[in-house]
């Protein structure tokens, strides 16, 4: 098993070309693929309940089974473990899946009820940033979720740590977001698809600053994906919480909530200012 440490950014319409050009990145040639992904749980959603996701990828010339576990964190970093390993095709493996802790721990019957649930298809675009301090893979994935007759764009960023501190994550997204309009992101592909499954999407609850900023963060990713603006509400109301219960990131916060209800955009100061709470903001939250 590895332990995946990334921090997720959702990106603004003009995100991808601004990224493309920030001087952190100028100069570098990216690696392109493209990358076809699967998602099987059961009918009644097992994987899902238990905060697994399990995928089957198929890109320029390999298929990849990977199961990612539930993981910690918030303010778009995350941690969690992975499985994952080539296949032959062209369906699962479930002679290695069974061996599994998180899948033995769901009990008989489980692996003969997974179906295909939904999918994703985008472009993933590969830089490789290395210095004294840290390795960092930076991946833009552009691209759509589908599930049954229904769709969502994919527009993020992912900053996956490959050797180093997790802070080494926040530095960069902090100097990328000086000119890139970027947020944070809590929400996973495969919880995007999942609620474009079900037509709905459930908020965490709040309480400590890490859950209301976790909150916050969810309310924005389903905003994004469905244009309730009941969702807009939501995250004003969660920064207002968070403003009320810490005073040392109250300023960042009640402008965050006025931002959102106001009409939220991502934008370079919305994303530096809530990147600046995930930094500061103690504790993590549990992560779908």
């Amino acid at each position: 098993m590895a332990n995946e440490i990334e921090l997720k950014l959702a990106l603004g319409p003009t995100g991808a070309e601004a990224l493309r050009h920030h001087p952190r990145l100028a100069g570098l040639t990216p690696r392109t693929t493209r990358l076809g992904n699967t998602y099987f749980d059961t009918p009644d959603g097992r994987l899902e309940a238990a905060r697994m996701a399990l995928r089957l990828r198929h890109d320029d010339t390999r298929l990849v089974q990977t199961l990612k576990t539930s993981g910690q964190g918030g303010g778009g970093l995350s941690s969690r473990g992975e499985w994952e390993w080539e296949v032959m095709g062209p369906g699962l493996d479930l002679g290695r899946l069974i061996d599994l802790p998180p899948i033995a721990a769901l009990g008989e019957g489980v692996l003969g009820r997974l179906t295909p649930r939904f999918a994703t298809d985008f472009a993933r675009e590969i830089w490789w940033l290395e210095d004294d301090v840290a390795t960092i893979e930076v991946a833009l994935d552009l691209g759509e979720i589908r599930a049954d007759a229904q769709d969502a764009p994919i527009r993020e960023l992912e900053l996956e740590l490959k050797a180093g501190a997790p802070d080494a994550l926040l530095d960069l997204a902090e100097s990328l977001a000086e000119r890139v309009p970027l947020r944070p992101s809590d929400t996973s592909k495969a919880a995007r698809g999942a609620a474009l499954l079900a037509g709905r999407w459930t908020l965490p609850e709040g309480g400590t600053a890490a859950a209301w900023l976790h909150r916050a963060v969810v309310a924005l990713d389903a905003l994004a994906d469905t244009g309730d603006v009941a969702w807009r509400e939501a995250a004003s109301d969660a920064f207002l919480r968070l403003a009320d219960g810490e005073s040392d990131v109250a300023e960042d916060a009640r402008h965050l909530a006025k931002a959102v209800r106001d009409d939220y955009q991502a934008g370079t100061d919305t994303g530096r200012r809530m990147l600046a709470l995930a930094r500061r903001l103690p504790g993590s939250v549990a992560l779908g």
